[in-house]
């Protein structure tokens, strides 16, 4: 991993700078000739990490189609959705363990105990923050380890339950083929398997529900990915708190959902038929409560010369230009730098200099410049001319607007996966049973490679369409996004979701 086998973690330029560096009096030097100069080492440590989580997934596949169909063709056809649910509800377990912890490392620096932390000006709520992020690999490889030595106790097969004879007859010729299988060579799989791929994708409901499978997926997997950045630059949470709370209450909702969805149809014995058109109806409250989702909002931070000019009363589109004003035009800014600074009055400044700041007092985190001209020119005479360091929260009312979009966000979840092992036993029980292990396999590959490679891929790529503000890296460059016009970005998430919904 990155932070052991290499080098601490290299800070934007102006995380630990000495604050009187960042005031209107200092002289700044950022230009293209220096960017020439300047050489910025690389690592290739990121292959590793592409490896491991490569293996994790080779791993990790046949679990679900081989599993799935495991307890299908051990357990009674009325007892089979049940068993299922109850195994993808403790599959949650994982992720939900998995957002907590990631809640607790976020809140952690990443280098902790190799820098001071007085010395570092950021909190976690900044956008430049980096939590400790290899933490969680430790933990989460250290239990993947353990727990795939149970699978080596799994019994080749297990005792049919009495009853359901035509089933027992399917089983038993199942497991003389899986017998056979042994002295098969890799020829004589590869002619059986292009036929049986053929009949498979030849079954119109098997391909449908495959098709509808993948723009589900793509939606599921934009949503889920960018989830906490989106609660992030909304509304203003923390990293830590946005994955504490998709830990606590989106999956928990999504767990019992799943669980419930599979007793309705033991309770019920529910045909393929009742289980499709639950799976449909599900889906579609779901994609009607999105809509209501996306419609919480809050509004844009006021930064001046981004989202709103200097006197703090007109909208701006952002223009490099725009950044300056006459309060700040002798100070030799840079217009690359982003240490946010706020006002009593709740606007922002990118920078001390930008905000005209003479002098500063304090230390790290509790720093506080004084004598800024732009935000004496802005507002009477006696009021604050001081900023602190940090940016400015959200208003008020952006509180209840997130608190409305947490409750139609968990309850969009919980609707959603209700109709979720309903429509797997669609899927299972509309193809023939040998074909079952194929079907399960080629939809988890498919799905995953058309619905979970691409849609973080153009998700965020529209994403980045929205930002107003990009950091510079240290040579030059397109960094990271540090603010984003939040109408923009709600329409941008919102719409695309809506569109594979």
């Amino acid at each position: 991993m990155y932070f052991f086998f290499v080098r601490q973690y290299v800070h934007t330029h102006t995380h630990t700078k000495h604050a009187h560096s960042l005031t209107c009096n200092a002289v700044y030097v950022f230009s293209t000739f220096a960017f020439r100069k300047c050489t910025e080492s690389g690592s290739n440590m990121w292959i590793y990490v592409f490896l491991g989580n490569a293996l994790r997934g080779i791993g990790e596949t046949p679990v679900t189609p081989l599993g799935i169909s495991y307890v299908d063709d051990f357990a009674k056809a009325e007892n089979s959705p049940f068993y299922i649910a109850c195994l993808q509800t403790i599959t949650l377990l994982g992720p939900m363990f998995g957002f907590l912890l990631g809640s607790y490392c976020a809140k952690l620096y990443v280098d902790i105990g190799y820098v001071d932390m007085e010395s570092v000006t950021i909190t976690p709520k900044d956008a430049r923050w980096v939590g400790a992020w290899w933490m969680g690999f430790m933990v989460s490889s250290a239990l993947l380890l353990i727990s795939s030595i149970p699978f080596w106790f799994l019994p080749r097969s297990l005792p049919k339950q009495e009853g359901d004879k035509d089933r027992r007859e399917n089983l038993d010729g199942t497991e003389d083929a899986l017998n056979n299988n042994h002295n098969l060579k890799l020829t004589d799989i590869a002619k059986g398997f292009l036929p049986s791929l053929k009949r498979l994708l030849g079954t119109p409901a098997y391909f449908l529900l495959l098709c509808g499978s993948i723009l589900k997926f793509n939606s599921f997997i934009g949503l889920f990915t960018f989830k906490a950045k989106y609660m992030e630059q909304q509304f203003g949470q923390s990293a830590s708190r946005a994955n504490f709370l998709i830990g606590v209450l989106n999956l928990p909702a999504v767990a019992v959902g799943i669980f419930l969805g599979g007793l309705l149809m033991k309770r019920y014995k529910l045909s393929l038929v009742s289980g499709a058109q639950l799976s449909f109806a599900t889906s579609f409250m779901a994609y009607l409560l999105l809509l209501l989702q996306f419609g919480t909002k809050c509004d844009n931070i006021p930064v001046a010369g981004l989202t709103i000019s200097y006197n703090g009363t007109q909208s701006v589109s952002y223009n490099r230009e725009m950044l300056f004003s006459e309060c700040n035009r002798d100070c030799s800014c840079s217009a690359e730098e982003w240490d946010p600074v706020c006002s009593d009055s709740g606007i922002t400044y990118i920078s001390p200099c930008m905000a005209g700041c003479i002098s500063s007092s304090g230390y790290g985190k509790n720093t506080v410049f004084h004598n800024c001209s732009c935000v004496s020119a802005s507002y009477p005479a006696g009021s604050s001319t001081s900023v602190r360091l940090g940016q400015c929260p959200h208003a008020k009312d952006c509180s209840r607007s997130f608190t409305s979009y947490m409750a139609v966000s968990v309850l969009s979840s919980f609707i959603n996966s209700l109709g979720a092992t309903p429509g797997y036993m669609v899927i299972i029980r509309c193809i023939s049973p040998e074909l079952k292990s194929l079907a399960l396999g080629i939809q988890t590959l498919v799905t995953r490679t058309l619905g979970g490679i691409p849609a973080p891929v153009y998700f965020g790529a529209l994403i980045d369409s929205t930002c107003l503000k990009w950091s510079i890296k240290k040579c030059g460059g397109r960094g990271a996004c540090r603010i984003y016009d939040s109408a923009m970005y709600r329409y941008a998430m919102g719409n695309k979701c809506e569109s594979r919904m």
